[in-house]
């Protein structure tokens, strides 16, 4: 049985990932911003639940007190932010980068003292690094700079092991089911597989990346060939 901390894991692919792994027999602790609804959807499938705000740093070290031993831990949190350089919203723009590159670091830096030689930790990003569109100014930026934490966290924290997951567009994720389907028919033919990827998809690639101890600063790619369309 492992120890498994997954921040962001109230929804989407964090929350599947969580329930996954719960379902295996892990002990699982999941965060979200609301303590009353983490603690409730961590009840359904017998982890727990814990209030955690990556966009306030400042307050990570307390919310993270009473945890203890960390085998695994994903960084699953994320924000959707439409950004353009035209119409610029800095408040909003500061808050994701707060959110992934300094609540990221901070949740590592709080839990540096509970993770051991073979703990894993996985970090997620996102596709518009490589492929931006209108909007993704911050986004594209941001998820960029994951991939510089990815590698600097891998080297101080030799031997704990840290990857990254760039996730493409997933087709049943909440987010995405809400968009028209004639837009997902676009991003189906654009990609080589002809299927967008899964939730399932990404929760199997972050357990991979968890899992095999030879697997190390790796940027795990789950878009069924999108960037190639």
């Amino acid at each position: 049985m492992s120890s498994v901390l997954v921040v962001g894991g109230t929804s989407g692919i964090g929350l599947a990932f969580a329930r996954a792994r719960a379902e295996q027999g892990d002990e699982v602790v999941l965060t979200g911003r609301d303590a009353h609804r983490a603690d409730l959807i961590a009840k359904e499938f017998g982890a727990r639940g814990i209030a955690l705000d990556l966009g306030r740093p400042l307050e990570i070290a307390a919310a993270l007190a009473d945890v203890g031993r960390v085998d695994h831990l994903v960084l699953a949190g994320v924000s959707r932010d439409d950004n353009k350089v035209s119409e610029y919203d800095i408040d909003a723009a500061l808050r994701l980068v707060t959110l992934k590159l300094v609540g990221y670091t901070e949740v590592v830096h709080t839990l540096r003292t509970r993770l051991h030689d073979d703990s894993a930790i996985v970090l997620f990003g996102g596709q518009a690094k490589e492929r931006p569109y209108p909007g993704a100014t911050t986004v594209a930026t941001v998820n960029a700079g994951v991939r510089g934490l990815m590698n600097s966290l891998a080297v101080e924290l030799a031997p704990v092991r840290v990857s990254a997951v760039h996730p493409g567009v997933v087709g049943d994720s909440p987010y995405w089911q809400a968009k028209p389907e004639k837009v997902l028919e676009v991003l189906r033919t654009e990609t080589p597989t002809g299927r967008l990827a899964a939730v399932a998809d990404v929760v199997d690639a972050v357990d991979f990346l968890l899992r095999n101890r030879s697997v190390n600063a790796v940027e795990l790619t789950v878009d069924g060939g999108w960037l190639l369309g």
